[in-house]
């Protein structure tokens, strides 16, 4: 290879434009990043740096940030799924597609609720989530949050139960659980009618 063309390579790597999305494009947006191992941003640069130690790679097809918190952020919400088995590590890599950022705000009807029964947890999600089915209600952030609450409640604690006549608790949950994410009754309503 000819030492012109050669530099000619050299100029032309080194002017390929660094991908670097508007620092507004984040702001009130929910999104859903999945863990991934820290090898993914080996051959990437750090591309912003948060006051609270986040590093942000971005990508053509994405974002990478490497993290020790998650869930809100300043005027945004955006959650890490972890990997399984879970890393021990207190900083998480993450990465989300541009495509996955949603947008947020608190008066609209955005998120729905979305149950895990055999891991005891519920999360929400996104209306533009691609696999929103159309059949959880959709509820603001404060209605979210608040069923979120009464749903890790019923998991995790049992007073609740003592004024049912049942033969399992798990299925008596998952009667409540399920009409608190696919109705609007109040929880208070719900037990009633169970009584």
């Amino acid at each position: 290879m000819s030492s012109q063309v050669l530099a000619f390579l050299i100029i032309f790597v080194s002017m390929k434009k660094i991908f670097r999305p508007s620092p507004n494009s984040f702001k009130n947006t929910f999104c859903v990043f999945q863990e991934v191992v820290t090898d993914a941003i080996k051959q990437l640069e750090i591309q912003y740096q948060s006051k609270s130690g986040s590093a942000y790679y971005y990508t053509e097809s994405g974002m990478y940030r490497l993290s020790n918190h998650w869930g809100r952020l300043a005027n945004s919400k955006w959650r890490l799924e972890p990997m399984e088995p879970e890393t021990t590590s207190k900083f998480k890599l993450g990465f989300a597609s541009w495509s996955s950022f949603y947008p947020d705000n608190a008066e609209e009807a955005l998120y729905y609720l979305e149950v895990n029964y055999l891991k005891n947890t519920v999360n929400y999600q996104h209306k533009n989530n691609p696999i929103y089915d159309n059949k959880a209600v959709l509820r603001t952030s404060f209605e979210t949050a608040k069923r979120i609450k009464q749903i890790r409640n019923l998991f995790n604690l049992t007073s609740w139960a003592k004024y049912y006549d049942y033969d399992n608790i798990d299925d008596l949950r998952k009667t409540i659980i399920e009409e608190l994410v696919f109705t609007n009754k109040t929880l208070e309503e719900i037990k009633r009618q169970l009584v």
